[in-house]
């Protein structure tokens, strides 16, 4: 029992802790799997294990990772303390892999394939005395390598010299000669002092551009040949120790049967990029060259200049685009970081191979590793049930599972892992998987996913089967670690688990590394299972990609609401860029939503909401579906566009707002990574699912932001209802009160002209927002009413701050000319919106409009072009209103003390009153004060109700204010009355004089018998045959339309005589009553 549990251990990489956990900050003394003796040190915060089994950086940071830990980077003072603990109990001097915390992790991402654009010299073919001599003096040399990119002519299939170089005394010194063989392969062949190695190293025969490095040291005779970054030959010699000579000539395109001269063999093709080093180049920095990235200088005997070139006339210069992933890629091309040694207690950092093995030291939390331990020791006493099937099954096959601490070295051994893994589950189905089955599995798929991928046999067929074995029983325990059955024991690993992304991840990268060994025989690959769905599309991009789209299972409904596909002019750019095929590795992951905890809120920035609603939180609210892109089986970044189905019932009383998110490992990577929504939007909300389109590649979900609904359906259905019918109010309201001030000749002046622009813009934003809903059916007509809603609502506010500013006139002193301000006032009012509503969008026009309806996005600062001016007008026209109460204040305080000493307590109490009231109240509609209560709405429904009130019927409010019940249009039609009843008189006699006149003028009488209706005559005291005779005169010698109206009628036996004078203002000029002796 005790062995086949030690295997179980093993397999899982499950540290196996002794007993006894130390209380102090020291050394602990750990035991791997195959006794080899380990060190943890426990800090305060932190716990670091040394690792003394040596690994290549990448596997040194893979098992790290599969402790649930991370390479330990030495950059804080705990760190340090620790890592001297660790190497001085252990004893070990030699360099330690450490990770650098300012370097980014490898991501070999690009948005295309890059290209960077080189000068070449081309060899033609139709003359074989084409050749370029290097213009450099050269020393004797130790060591020496040179790099060139050579292009070789396809239909050339002879021998041929790239480089030659030639000493005084021996003309083959140093020599790279090509041919091709029968399998249209170009074999390599070095010549170092005279000696002729092998053809061995090649490249394609393809036409395209091929980087090569040859590299030599006399100490130890070594040398190797690279080819595209790999080492494609390698070798030494004892017999020869010597240096190469110096003073030679080295020619490119030909070899020197004499120095300088007698050229035999020529090549055929474009060569560029040489680069000559005095020094034995590694194998990290032929990888840094091969992707363009720049070398240090130092060595340096000769770098890429066509002005040190002196060439044949028939050699060319031309220009050639070479790919160089390292212009847009992140890879540690220049070595890895290592601790080399300790100077005063501080750490000695260099860089190295990254392929060179070395041990580490893994960091981890204190609480994260005592946790583990935790959990080792409780696997150890009580197995549970899955584990004690793994161990049966293990035991029958204990030759396969022998394996390292270090992890898993083949794709065999991790294939049988998971076989077992998945016989295990089946077997303990019912019984399900606890925590610590949990955590094992886990470590399992991480380990498995950085196998390197050599071929499992021989045979290709079995291969490929293997490799598609291998992926199923990987999906298979993935799928049973992320059920929706584990949710709670999720939270019960949290302190070990970041959380089932870290599964996610793994698919991710065991995908992406077994794609071309998946898709060797196949364009398409679909595994299913039931919370997991994985399909692998191939094609080669000259063939025109289909573009077809992914989608997850079919729901209840037989329809796919979670897809997610590439535009297909992503597509046709990836092959404009050079990429000629492209494989896509799409996954559906329906069950992670649960395993989220639903206590803990997802931290988002900017939570919008328009008033009417109070933010609690951000839930995820759907599947996880991801695309990797591999252009030639190179990971790059393209744009998607995915719909997912929101899957979270709205409860009572809340609403939700979707937002297109994407999970960023590198975002918190202590943690695990967090959502982010850089590069995504929202492209349609619809009922049950979103649109989403982001820019880049990678694992997508949708975020809904959870709102409290303070209003009800009804109580919205309300509130619109009263808005529209206010509107319709309003603009009839002013509608009327415009036609009025044009209709009754109401006296012209700069106020009035101001109230007839308000009006104007008013009105015209009012029919607009009428209108708003029948346009958001169409884009365009929708993103026009938007701004024109923009524009003539700046402008109300603008004439509302003409209001104010023309009343401050008024009020206090201003030395300015009517007309020269009557100009300012209409650069305020119309020029002023024009210029910040074309600002606006000349700056944001693509988040200018919201999403959903006509008007600006308030998700964004584009609100701000609305909300900033406004509130600017509003806080200055309560200046000026507050301004006036207090003038208004003081002249009823002057008033009151006119009074009798008896009432005047009471009236000035009521003046007092009245002055404030009355100015707030007329002057409330023109300034837009009543805007102020929308910053309460979000409060109560009641405040909705009196915001919308007070401004939908603002309207009707200057209606009333400034028609109804004001004096100047009263007078206008009061006088309009007048004037019909004047000129109602027939039998008009000849015109006599009136008023004595140099010019005589011409004055009309008439006289026409009274009527019942008539004021003048509906007096009951006058008997029946009382007779009343009118006269008007009309005096040319006044002012046009003057008149002066004589009304004579008996009364009570008296003649009484009223003379009633008026001029166009309306106002009354004399009014007097004479008694007259009876005749």
């Amino acid at each position: 029992m005790t062995g086949a549990l030690h295997t179980g251990l093993i397999l899982f990489s499950i540290m196996v802790v002794c007993e006894s956990e130390p209380t102090h900050a020291g050394a602990d003394r750990e035991w791997g799997s195959h006794g080899q003796s380990r060190l943890v040190h426990l800090a305060s915060h932190s716990a670091f294990q040394l690792v003394n089994d040596s690994l290549a950086f990448s596997r040194a940071d893979s098992f790290c990772r599969g402790q649930f830990s991370s390479l330990a980077t030495l950059d804080q003072s705990e760190d340090q303390e620790g890592a001297l603990e660790l190497l001085q109990q252990s004893g070990l001097h030699s360099p330690i892999w450490v990770r650098d915390p300012n370097k980014a992790a490898s991501k070999p991402v690009a948005l295309s394939k890059q290209y960077v654009k080189f000068s070449a010299l081309n060899f033609p073919k139709e003359s074989r005395e084409g050749f370029a001599r290097v213009n450099v003096s050269f020393p004797a040399l130790s060591s020496l390598s040179v790099c060139v990119r050579v292009q070789w002519d396809r239909e050339w299939n002879e021998v041929s010299t790239i480089f030659s170089y030639a000493a005084p005394v021996l003309t083959n010194e140093f020599q790279l000669r090509g041919q091709v063989d029968m399998n249209e392969r170009i074999l390599l062949a070095l010549i170092i002092q005279g000696k002729h190695l092998p053809y061995k190293a090649s490249f394609p025969n393809d036409g395209a551009w091929h980087h090569i490095c040859v590299t030599w040291r006399s100490s130890s005779g070594y040398w190797a040949v690279y080819v595209d970054g790999d080492r494609k030959d390698t070798g030494s010699r004892t017999d020869i120790s010597r240096d190469i000579h110096g003073d030679g000539i080295f020619i490119l395109g030909q070899d020197q049967d004499s120095f300088g001269g007698n050229f035999t063999e020529p090549f055929f093709g474009a060569i560029t990029d040489l680069n000559v080093w005095n020094m034995s180049l590694e194998m990290r920095h032929v990888t840094a060259l091969n992707a363009c990235s720049p070398m240090t200088q130092e060595e340096v005997l000769f770098s890429w200049k066509l002005d040190q070139l002196s060439s044949h006339p028939v050699v060319k210069e031309v220009q050639a685009l070479l790919f160089c992933p390292a212009v847009h890629q992140q890879m540690e091309l220049q070595g890895c970081r290592m601790l080399q040694s300790w100077s005063d207690q501080l750490p000695l950092f260099g860089l190295t191979d990254c392929s060179e093995p070395l041990p580490f030291i893994c960091r981890s939390s204190r609480e994260r590793y005592q946790k583990m331990k935790q959990m080792s020791d409780s696997q150890s006493s009580q197995p549970t049930t899955f584990m004690n099937h793994l161990m049966k099954i293990s035991n029958k096959t204990q030759p396969v599972l022998g394996q390292q601490t270090s992890g898993l070295s083949s794709l065999a051994q991790a294939s049988t892992l998971l076989d077992i893994s998945v016989q295990a589950l089946e077997d303990t189905q019912q019984e399900g998987l606890q925590p610590t089955d949990m955590v094992s599995l886990i470590q399992l798929l991480s380990v498995a996913a950085d196998i390197p991928t050599q071929p499992l046999t021989d045979s290709a067929n079995d291969s490929r089967d293997s490799i598609q074995e291998l992926s199923q029983h990987f999906i298979s325990v993935a799928d049973s670690i992320i059920s929706e059955d584990n949710a709670l024991k999720w939270q019960a690993i949290r302190e070990v688990v970041n959380g089932p992304m870290d599964v996610v991840k793994s698919i991710d990268r065991m995908v992406t590394s077994l794609s071309p060994r998946l898709m060797a025989e196949t364009d398409h690959l679909t595994i299913h299972s039931p919370n997991i769905k994985l399909e692998v599309q191939q094609q080669m991009l000259q063939e025109g990609f289909r573009g077809s789209s992914f989608c997850g299972p079919e729901t209840e409904k037989h329809t796919n609401l979670d897809c997610i596909s590439v535009p297909h002019e992503k597509i046709q750019d990836l092959h404009n860029n050079g990429f000629h095929k492209l494989t896509l590795v799409n996954t559906w992951y329906g069950s992670l939503r649960p395993l989220f905890s639903s206590e803990e809120n997802i931290t988002m920035v900017p939570t919008v909401t328009d008033g009417s609603q109070r933010y609690l939180g951000t839930v995820l609210g759907s599947s996880v579906i991801s695309t990797t892109a591999l252009g030639d089986d190179q990971p790059v970044s393209t744009a998607v566009r995915f719909q997912l189905q929101h899957r979270v019932q709205n409860p009572i009383g809340t609403v939700y707002d979707p937002v297109c998110a994407f999970w960023d490992f590198d975002l918190t990577p202590e943690a695990g990574g967090w959502w982010n929504t850089k590069g995504c939007e929202v492209v349609s909300k619809e009922y049950g699912y979103t649109v989403c389109h982001c820019n880049h590649t990678t694992n997508f979900a949708l975020l809904l932001q959870v709102y409290e609904a303070q209003r009800s359906p009804e109580n919205e259905n309300a509130l619109q209802v009263l808005t529209f019918i206010g509107c319709g109010v309003s603009l009839c309201g002013l509608l009327f009160t415009f036609i009025l001030f044009i209709a009754v000749g109401v006296p012209k002046s700069d106020r009035t002209t101001v109230h007839k622009n308000l009006i104007v813009s008013l009105g015209i934003a009012e029919l607009l927002l009428m209108c708003s809903d029948w346009a958001s059916a169409s884009e365009v007509a929708c993103f026009m009413v938007t701004a024109l809603l923009h524009l003539f609502f700046m402008a109300s506010f603008s004439w509302m701050l003409v209001e104010g500013l023309l009343l401050w006139s008024k009020v206090v002193s201003v030395n300015i000319s009517e007309g020269r301000r009557m100009k300012l006032y209409y650069i305020i009012g119309w020029g002023l919106p024009v210029l910040i509503v074309g600002v606006t969008l000349a700056v944001s026009v693509d988040g200018y409009k919201a999403d959903n309806h006509c008007w600006l996005n308030v998700k964004t600062d584009t609100i701000w072009a609305f909300v900033g001016p406004v509130i600017f007008v509003l806080a200055v026209n309560a200046v000026v209103l507050c301004r006036v109460v207090m003038v208004t204040v003081s002249s009823a305080r002057r008033r009151a003390k006119m009074l009798s000493p008896s009432s005047a307590s009471k009236m000035q109490t009521f003046d007092l009153t009245w002055a404030v009231t009355r100015p707030v109240l007329i002057l409330l509609p023109v300034l837009g004060l009543t805007w102020l209560c929308g910053v309460l709405v979000h409060l109560s429904v009641v405040v909705a109700y009196v915001f919308i009130a007070l401004n939908a019927f603002q309207g009707l409010y200057i209606f009333l204010v400034y028609a109804v019940y004001n004096s100047e249009v009263r007078n206008a039609i009061k006088r309009i009355k007048e004037k019909r009843k004047a000129l109602s008189f027939t039998n008009c006699s000849q015109p006599t004089s009136f008023l004595p006149s140099q010019r005589a003028p011409i004055t009309s009488w008439c006289r026409s018998p009274p009527t019942p209706s008539s004021p003048e005559t509906s007096e009951t005291s006058a008997p029946p045959s009382s007779t009343s005779t009118s006269l008007v005169i009309k005096n040319e010698s006044f002012r046009r339309e003057s008149f002066v109206s004589f009304s004579l009628k008996p009364a009570s036996g008296n003649q009484v005589v009223q003379l009633t004078g008026f001029k166009p203002s309306g106002t009354t000029l004399e009014s007097f009553g004479v008694k007259a002796l009876p005749d």
